[in-house]
């Protein structure tokens, strides 16, 4: 409620009593404040999104990478590589236009994914693993990669049996990217950074994408 107090002064009274009514009429007239849009930190992979307050905001924007960021990239690093051996093989065994595309395609996008992590790891100061690593006696294979017997197989195969061959491991190898991107997420602290979850979710998008793509291709394969 708006209040006119009486002064001694007529003329005084008048602009006081102007000045309140603008007020009154101003305060009457002013929309409700609007509610403050909540902010929504995006979930990992199969995990629902979450309320935030600004302050949590504000934080997540000074995260810095984590022991699990780097020990994701190097190891992608390796994963991506086997990828690119098992691609090179194509052109000399199939017989097949779409099976080649689809090499093609894994090619490009895994040789360019792989000079994006060494320069972030090199960016940081982090060791840039050998991408032939996998080869050592000994060495112990990330999720889905092939063995090296599974790999001599799919080298000496050709024709329908190659592109069965090949479709199976990479179904399998791209499964195996799949779960690299879920044992990132769920390390304590790990993939918070904008440059890490962003690349991750989108490993873990594009896998699913060409595993079903994939999927669909074996099955035409095997009527």
């Amino acid at each position: 409620m708006c209040i006119l107090w009486r002064v001694r002064y007529p003329i005084a009274f008048v602009l006081l009593a102007g000045t309140a009514a603008g007020a009154c009429r101003s305060a009457a007239l002013a929309p409700p404040t609007a509610a403050r849009a909540p902010i929504v930190q995006p979930g990992a992979p199969g995990q629902p999104s979450q309320v935030i307050a600004p302050a949590q905001a504000s934080d997540l924007s000074k995260v810095q990478y984590t022991g699990g960021d780097i020990k994701f990239m190097q190891g992608m690093i390796g994963h991506h590589a086997q990828a690119v051996e098992m691609v090179a093989l194509v052109p000399g065994r199939t017989a097949s236009d779409e099976v080649r595309k689809l090499a093609m395609r894994i090619d490009v996008s895994q040789k360019d994914e792989m000079e994006m992590m060494r320069e972030w790891l090199q960016a940081r100061g982090q060791p840039i693993p050998d991408p032939r690593a996998h080869h050592m006696m000994g060495a112990t294979l990330m999720p889905g990669m092939l063995t090296a017997e599974e790999m001599a197989r799919l080298a000496a195969a050709t024709g329908a049996e190659f592109d069965r061959l090949f479709l199976e491991g990479m179904i399998k190898h791209h499964s195996g990217a799949i779960t690299m991107v879920h044992e990132l997420f769920a390390t304590d602290g790990a993939g918070q950074t904008p440059e890490i979850f962003s690349y991750a979710s989108d490993v873990d998008a594009d896998q699913r994408m060409e595993i079903d793509r994939m999927g669909s291709m074996l099955k035409e394969l095997q009527k």
